[in-house]
């Protein structure tokens, strides 16, 4: 049976901490700390617990140090844990009829969490420059628990003097504190706009690369923070009006706003996909969460954005627009709840869906449409989960018109990257195809299915050097179904692909990471040959 009470509240300023129950179930052991920082080994019998009372009986405090993971043995007469009594972690053990202390090891790099393993053994961690290594040691007592000696301590006693320099308290009634005060008043951020930093950066521009400036400015909390680039293509294959590069982001609190023109990207230098595109685009877009109680979020965003003088589509980079002039209004609701184990290189189990509703607007006409996702995950067994990755999509309009369209193709990863490592999960990826045919899988309706089996991650412990280094390799496989224009036997277009992708997660200069990917896929539709799509992907300092 499971049974649910309200445990009795400690008093003022004390807190439990580090507990285990006797074998028996009848008796709490924790540390109790209380509110003028003493910390006391303490136990409760838990039968008066559940009945409202909140008295404990002493069992032992070490002074001016903290008990540790104190547990009980298997009988419920002893208690082994830890303490810094000595200047390091060393292990203790406490009689409960006679409150009798045992020191059981002198460590010089200490011991933590022990457990008893035998009727005269114990199993612990020894701190080593390696980490925590697991170790047994005999239930001894031992007399030599001489502590470490400090060299502050050393000088002190050699040279007792030093006990006297000592700095005079200040007297807070010699402080002028309006003196101190620089301004006092509404904080107005835009007032105090400063530059926080400018480098030098390369873009790239289609197939060329540019050469500028990025500069950041924001006032000190920040709450007002403006990011500039600009730059020039010195490539004389482009006409003059797309040399000049530049754009601009504004963010506000829960406000964002961009602006660009000719807009270049520096991941454009490396790989297929390209986000930079020519002409003006401009955005502004407010997001905020609806409801968040982990694991659960659930959030929106609204999004305005205009676009002239383009030549591709804003979200994909080998359609030509049917107007190169238009707005965009778009809300999207997110909701997740996801979940992982302990030891898990990314979420196991859950749900994760999304609805964007969408509309464009040109030559005075609307152009709306909307999609929606949905994922789910179930763990198999140790950190292998199989996930089913829904979405489906509809537009309203000519399907001769390139805004109404959707489209789809390839994993999506540039050479090098910054975005999402598995972005074979994006609603319009499709592995297998060439970003390059693109507009060969298009309409105004779809339906994709992914199933995707991740495998459990292989962990490495000695793989690369100090400076870099592998931590694991995990690899999923994929199979992926799309159907488009569902009601036209006609324009309808099927297809299926089967791939892989493998992630290894690097280390560089200890602390900063990185994924190095690497994919296959193969793409299969009626009445067209098989094609096939390698994917080569680093995704630096993430």
């Amino acid at each position: 049976y499971l049974y649910r009470y309200e445990a009795p509240e400690l008093a003022y300023g004390n807190d439990l901490f580090d507990l285990d129950i006797s074998p028996d179930g009848r008796t709490l052991l924790g540390v109790l700390l209380e509110i003028n920082g003493r910390q006391k080994l303490v136990k409760m019998d838990i039968d008066s617990l559940i009945a409202g009372s909140r008295s404990n009986e002493f069992v032992y405090e070490f002074e001016n140090n903290s008990p540790a993971n104190f547990v009980f043995s298997p009988d419920g007469r002893e208690l082994y844990g830890t303490s810094y009594y000595t200047g390091v972690s060393n292990i203790f053990r406490i009689n409960l009829a006679t409150k009798k202390l045992d020191a059981l090891s002198n460590a010089e790099a200490g011991l933590f969490r022990p457990v008893p393993y035998t009727g005269d053994s114990l199993i612990a961690f020894r701190y080593t420059g390696k980490g925590f290594l697991p170790v047994a040691l005999p239930i001894r007592p031992t007399e030599d628990i001489t502590p470490i000696r400090y060299l502050g301590q050393q000088i002190v006693e050699k040279y007792p003097v030093v006990k006297e320099w000592k700095l005079a308290p200040p007297n807070p009634a010699r402080i002028d504190i309006d003196s101190l005060t620089e301004y006092k008043g509404e904080y107005v951020g835009l007032g105090d706009l400063h530059l926080a930093g400018a480098y030098p950066v390369v873009q790239g521009y289609k197939d060329v690369y540019t050469l500028g400036m990025n500069m950041t400015v924001s006032d000190p909390l920040p709450m007002h923070y403006f990011n500039l680039t600009a730059s020039y293509s010195p490539n004389r294959n482009l006409v003059p009006k797309e040399r000049i590069h530049g754009s601009l982001e504004y963010f506000y609190r829960a406000w964002k706003f961009t602006a660009g023109y000719n807009s270049a990207d520096f991941y454009d230098l490396f790989g297929p996909t390209k986000t930079g595109r020519k002409g003006y685009t401009a955005s502004i877009s407010y997001g905020d969460r609806i409801h968040e109680q982990r694991p659960t979020l659930v959030n929106y965003t609204v999004t305005l954005s205009g676009y002239s003088d383009l030549d591709r589509l804003p979200d994909y980079q080998n359609v030509a627009p049917t107007l190169d002039r238009f707005l965009n209004l778009s809300f999207r609701l997110n909701s997740t709840s996801l979940l992982r184990t302990l030891g898990a290189v990314d979420y196991e189990k859950g749900f994760s869906g999304s609805a964007v509703l969408s509309t464009k607007y040109g030559r005075e006409k609307f152009f709306p449409r909307i999609y929606t996702t949905a994922d789910f995950g179930t763990i198999l067994w140790d950190h292998s989960s199989l996930w089913l990755r829904t979405s489906f999509g509809k537009a309203f309009g000519d399907r001769s018109n390139s805004l109404v369209n959707f489209y789809f193709s390839g994993f999506g990863n540039n050479w090098v990257d910054h975005g999402e490592v598995r972005r074979f999960r994006d609603y319009y990826s499709f592995p297998g195809v060439n970003i390059d045919d693109q507009a060969g899988l298009g309409g105004t309706n779809f339906a994709r299915v992914l199933l995707e089996w991740d495998l459990p991650p292989l962990r490495f412990r000695r793989v690369g050097f100090p400076a870099a280094y592998a931590n694991w390799a995990r690899l999923a496989l994929i199979t992926t179904g799309l159907m488009t224009n569902l009601e036209d036997d006609a324009t309808r277009t099927r297809a299926l692909s089967a791939g892989l992708q493998l992630d290894v997660k690097l280390v560089l200069f200890s602390n900063l990471e990185s994924t190095l990917s690497g994919g296959f896929a193969a793409a299969f539709r009626p009445r067209l040959p098989r094609t096939e799509e390698w994917m080569v992907s680093l995704k630096i300092l993430r």
